[in-house]
């Protein structure tokens, strides 16, 4: 598999209301972090995730997270 775009080398701090939501997986949507369709024809999938409540979620922006779709500081240790 090869590696997504860096999309920003931080999260994306969201205040989000209740619902489903697409988390780009390639890097390459133009509606981060959301997806937008730009994976097609490559081996990524969007990660579909769903929030039962209104919350504020932190979402990877660097697309190298361990715990998609929510940042787990990966991006600190980008070169």
């Amino acid at each position: 598999m090869s590696e997504p775009v860096i999309a920003q080398r931080s999260p994306y701090g969201l205040e989000l209301a209740p619902g489903s939501y697409f988390w780009c997986r390639c890097g390459k949507s133009a509606r981060q972090p959301f997806c937008d369709g730009s994976h097609q024809g490559s081996e990524f999938v969007p990660e579909r995730f769903d929030l039962e409540e209104a919350r504020k979620v932190f979402l990877c922006g660097c697309k190298r997270t361990g715990g998609a779709p929510f940042c787990d500081g990966t991006h600190n240790r980008l070169d």
